[in-house]
């Protein structure tokens, strides 16, 4: 992602982010690496079956990322 902290945005997103009262919940990415400098950048996400709940999450990920982005520039 193109923030420098991924566990802060996820916290962010959780917290202070949401559109009509939904939002998305994403694990940082460091804590899946033996490294914790690697990965902090970078997020995980559950695999979602349903199509249309896919779309949306991402969809609220990239709201949430552009508001992020503008709130920490």
């Amino acid at each position: 992602l193109p923030v420098e902290d991924a566990e802060d945005f996820a916290k962010w997103m959780l917290t202070d982010f949401d559109v009509n009262g939904e939002t998305v919940m994403v694990a940082p990415g460091f804590g899946f690496y033996h490294d914790s400098n690697v990965g902090k950048s970078q997020i995980r996400l559950a695999f979602v079956l349903n199509c249309e709940d896919l779309k949306k999450a991402i969809n609220l990920l990239k709201i949430g990322l552009d508001e992020y982005k503008k709130i920490n520039s």
